[in-house]
């Protein structure tokens, strides 16, 4: 347990606690709000409710004082605001059925003293007490809420150092991995705090590591700091200005490189014709420069990008029978299916290695590209989250920005970034063979919607985000649509005969 002592000045300062402590807001924790009528627990609920709203001006959050329970669904995190007051005993606190909130919504609890049980073991007990406008907040965490808090006091002593402690700070952007961003606002200029704390080893899975290990996944932010500073020295693409960094606690201050996202644009039905010529020049540049695997920094030392290898994109692929498998079936694959699997891939995996690797992003699509329309050429293309670049082949990171997996990507649009990257590449470099290309673009989308399928499925089954399974039938379209190069009928052929689910346009 961790305790502390917040002293609130005036309904101000009580806000603001709230909406620092929604920064760290996920499914599955509660707050408890503990103090008599008219100590603050509401002023509290009302604020942290409206920050995961995005601090919208307009955004109404009645009491729950009638209702027991008011839901919020449209939230960054959906939560739920819970008052137990009018409760007469734990049995009608049980037909409530919060356990059943909990998976998907982060709680708070007004009276939680007549819950009668611990409903979690990730809650902050706040406990208001005070008069006037003077409160004092009594906090007791458990579990998550302790890594929370401490984090949070780690990043407070970060911004401080770097003289940004008037800042606002406002959530940002997270994503699938354990990665977040923070936006601190000054009267003057935007600044995103990257926190990216150092990944932890996860359990042995194959040859005596773990499974980031062997997918060379990125262990800290030394990672994406020295691959900016790969980029800027190679051929000064536009990645953000690294302004603070603390490498031992995997935090940097990073410039802002603006809202133009190109995923975003895309939902909005925006004209991506010039964004999405201007990404594959720019990766069609890449493809013709010199490319060294040894970074040298003099902030955080020297960094070795590792190699894109069989290892790495076997166990990429292996999570489909690992995951999507039981998703589909409930139970597990057979031995002589994951091993008639793996051999296939062996076989083809050769196809798409480059005589000379090159920095590949792994994640060069529409959530990490900014569109920066006052720059010029390739600058204009903003790249962000490179950290888990790898050495390998030059189609990789094409398929990812054309076979986008979260968001459509008009057939029209897709054949003429595809077209624009080979006669960019052509130009540039005369021996550069379109049909060698082609084979491995089919070959590595193959192994890249692979693999997304049984990552979407862990998503679900092991973290809890059931969101991502509504992206599933765009991934098994793009790996149909890939299996039909001849060089993948002997893919194509086993999952017709082993694992059709994964094709099917209108999986669940």
């Amino acid at each position: 347990m961790k305790s502390f002592i917040i002293n609130s000045h005036n309904q101000i300062d009580t806000e603001k606690f709230a909406q620092k402590l929604s920064l760290w807001a996920r499914p599955g924790l509660v707050i408890a709000l503990k103090g008599d009528l008219g100590a603050g627990k509401s002023t509290f609920a009302r604020a942290f409710i409206k920050a995961l709203a995005q601090h919208t001006d307009d955004f109404d959050v009645p009491s729950p004082s009638f209702a027991l329970i008011q839901t919020y669904d449209m939230t960054r995190i959906p939560v739920a605001h819970i008052d137990l007051y009018r409760l007469a005993n734990s049995q009608d606190v049980e037909n409530l059925a919060l356990d059943e909130l909990l998976p998907n919504h982060i709680l708070l609890i007004e009276w939680p003293e007549r819950f009668g049980r611990t409903l979690s073991d990730n809650t902050l007990l706040l406990e208001f007490s005070g008069s006037g406008e003077i409160r004092q907040i009594s906090g007791s965490a458990r579990g998550s809420w302790i890594q929370a808090l401490e984090r949070n006091t780690t990043i407070e002593n970060f911004i401080e150092q770097n003289n940004l402690q008037d800042a606002e700070r406002v959530f940002f952007e997270g994503d699938a991995s354990s990665r977040r961003y923070e936006k601190l606002k000054t009267k003057d200029r935007t600044i995103l705090l990257m926190d990216m704390p150092n990944r932890p080893d996860g359990p042995i899975v194959k040859f005596g590591k773990p499974y980031s290990q062997i997918a060379h996944l990125a262990e800290g932010i030394k990672s994406v700091f020295s691959i900016n500073v790969y980029l800027t020295t190679a051929g000064s693409y536009s990645v953000p200005n690294t302004l603070g960094i603390d490498g031992h606690n995997g935090l940097a201050l990073i410039e802002d490189l603006g809202s133009n996202v190109y995923g975003k644009m895309l939902l909005a039905g925006e004209d991506m014709t010039e964004p999405m010529l201007a990404a594959a020049e720019l990766l069609a540049d890449l493809g013709t420069r010199k490319h060294t695997n040894e970074i040298h920094t003099s902030l955080l030392g020297n960094y070795i990008i590792p190699p894109y290898d069989e290892r790495a994109m076997l166990i990429e692929v292996e999570l489909l029978p690992k995951w999507f498998w039981p998703h589909v079936h409930g139970t597990e694959p057979s031995e002589e299916l994951v091993s008639s699997f793996e051999n296939i891939w062996k076989l083809l995996l050769p196809l798409a290695q480059q005589k000379s690797p090159q920095i590949v992003m792994r994640d060069f699509h529409s959530p990490n590209l900014l569109w920066l329309p006052e720059r010029q050429g390739i600058f204009r293309v903003g790249l962000i989250d490179t950290q888990d670049a790898v050495m390998g082949h030059a189609a990789y990171d094409l398929v990812s920005m054309i076979q986008d997996a979260r968001v459509d990507i008009p057939e029209e649009l897709a054949e003429k970034a595809f077209q624009h990257y080979v006669a960019s590449r052509k130009a540039m470099s005369p021996s550069f063979s379109e049909k060698d290309f082609e084979t491995a673009y089919a070959v590595l989308g193959a192994q890249r919607a692979t693999k997304i399928l049984g990552i979407f499925a862990r998503l679900n089954k092991r973290d809890g985000k059931p969101a991502y399974l509504k992206h599933m039938p765009r991934v098994s379209r793009y790996l149909s649509k890939n299996l039909q190069h001849a060089a993948l009928t002997p893919l194509k052929n086993w999952f017709e005969s082993n694992m059709p689910e994964a094709l099917k346009v209108g999986l669940r």
